[in-house]
């Protein structure tokens, strides 16, 4: 199967995956393929039950694959082919004797259009602090469970994760021409809190070492989208410097001791909602890469449910 025309694809036994594989063993929504506009293939699992390997070790985090992985969902192996680093991959479903890669030469482009979006994300606190403290198999789960969570999440809010990187996520939402609507705003926020109250309850389903958090940093700006998707189905991926501060921001929230930071633009997005200093305090903050500080707002999650709070009552 090369992988072609998006940079998402779902493995499962369920029809709603774009590689379904009719095994019992394997989960209806089990694994993820992530593919960066770098060229670099992760591999994601979603909180399978038997769980996803790599070259015979369990995936607990979101893994680089590299050319001759073989990759295993429950007894169904995969190799995984990527020769040339400008290549398109493809993958070999094969039986546990080994089959040969599937060959194709179909060309795809992508468009690149400048467009205002903001960007969210979210990090997953104290991450390495509780891998030393838990068995793999339940924070392969645990994580995996988290990361499927959060996909649907930002789906129901009307964007979807553009990365995984590593015990983060991405997410996009591309405004129209005349700028970001009030829904859009409230939707970016809403997935924030929605995304913080479900990682805090983690830990009622899984025998986590103490319950986990997140940090978020959000930013509103132009920046250059790509549109690998067509028809009714865009699949968008993002780059640039609204992107790159966005990682930053939510870096910033550990010094300050806070649950969220975001921009100038997305706060003043806000600020036409009724946003003001009692819900997001303005900050100066510094971000690694940045020769100079810049003026930020953050606040915690109950500052933020506060303030969509404040929206529905309005």
């Amino acid at each position: 199967m090369p992988l072609l025309g998006i940079h998402c694809w779902t493995v499962g036994r369920s029809d709603d995956n774009n590689l379904v594989l009719p095994d019992r063993w394997i989960s209806r929504n089990h694994a993820m393929l992530q593919g960066m506009e770098n060229g670099e293939f992760y591999l994601i699992d979603l909180g399978s039950r038997n769980g996803t390997f790599v070259n015979g070790r369990r995936v607990s985090v979101p893994v680089i694959l590299r050319d001759g992985d073989l990759i295993t969902f429950g007894q169904t192996e995969i190799s995984f082919f990527y020769p040339q680093a400008k290549a398109q991959p493809a993958l070999a479903t094969a039986p546990k004797s080994g089959a040969a890669a599937v060959q194709d030469h179909t060309a795809t482009a992508m468009l690149h259009v400048r467009r205002l979006i903001s960007v969210m994300v979210v990090d997953i606190r104290d991450f390495t602090v509780m891998t030393r403290q838990i068995d793999e198999k339940i924070l392969s789960e645990a994580i995996g469970t988290w990361f499927r969570r959060a996909g649907e999440i930002l789906t129901q809010y009307g964007s979807g994760v553009d990365k995984y990187i590593g015990d983060a996520i991405m997410a996009v939402w591309v405004h129209g021409s005349e700028g970001a609507t009030a829904a859009e705003m409230l939707h970016l926020l809403q997935a924030v809190s929605t995304l913080a109250d479900m990682t805090s309850r983690l830990h009622e389903q899984f025998p986590l070492p103490f319950p986990l958090r997140i940090g978020a940093g959000l930013n509103t700006g132009y920046a250059i989208v790509g549109n690998t998707g067509s028809g009714d189905r865009p699949d968008y991926t993002a780059i640039g410097d609204t992107v790159n501060a966005a990682f930053r921001l939510e870096s910033s929230t550990k010094p300050l001791g806070l649950d969220l930071a975001m921009g100038e633009t997305t706060y003043d997005y806000l600020a036409i909602l009724g946003a003001n200093e009692q819900h997001f305090k303005r900050q100066t903050v510094v971000l690694k890469g940045y020769e100079n500080p810049i003026m930020a707002h953050a606040g915690t999650f109950a500052d933020l449910n506060q303030f969509l709070t404040h929206c529905v009552a309005r």
